[in-house]
């Protein structure tokens, strides 16, 4: 018998659905980015810590 090493139930990037909104979490302001196609795919961090769209660039 020959292991199955493949994944499953996994998803070409094509299929994503990702957005970022700023939140408020615990009275403070969160940049969030979330894989809306995915429960629980999400991160947070404090809008301070977040670069800029200048920063990026």
């Amino acid at each position: 018998m020959t292991p199955n090493v493949g994944s499953v139930g996994r998803r070409s990037a094509d299929d994503r659905d990702v957005v970022a909104a700023i939140d408020e979490i615990d009275g403070r302001p969160q940049l969030v980015i979330a894989d809306l196609t995915r429960d629980d795919a999400w991160v947070s961090m404090h809008e301070t810590a977040a670069a800029s769209l200048e920063e990026w660039r």
